[in-house]
């Protein structure tokens, strides 16, 4: 099975929602461990209430992060597992 790549800048701007339809927000970066370039997660912009009211980690600049384990799929949209990020 081929793995397919998503460049960063095909990530950047996609609407990020949990495999139940519910709205987050959209990628604005993407965090990573500089010594090995491991993902970490991603940061969230024009986070939804809904996001809010989740306990998700938050930037240093107060952003919301969602860990890139929790991440499902990507394709249209980038899509989440909700019972990750708890």
């Amino acid at each position: 099975m081929q793995s397919e790549k998503n460049p960063f800048n095909a990530l950047v701007g996609k609407m990020v929602v949990t495999k139940e339809g519910k709205r987050l927000g959209f990628v604005r970066d993407i965090t990573f461990e500089t010594r090995s370039g491991e993902l970490i997660g991603i940061v969230i912009r024009d986070a939804t209430p809904y996001t809010r009211n989740l306990n998700l980690e938050k930037t240093s600049s107060g952003e919301f992060l969602i860990p890139y384990s929790a991440i499902i799929a990507i394709g249209d949209f980038m899509i989440v597992s909700e019972e990750d990020l708890i």
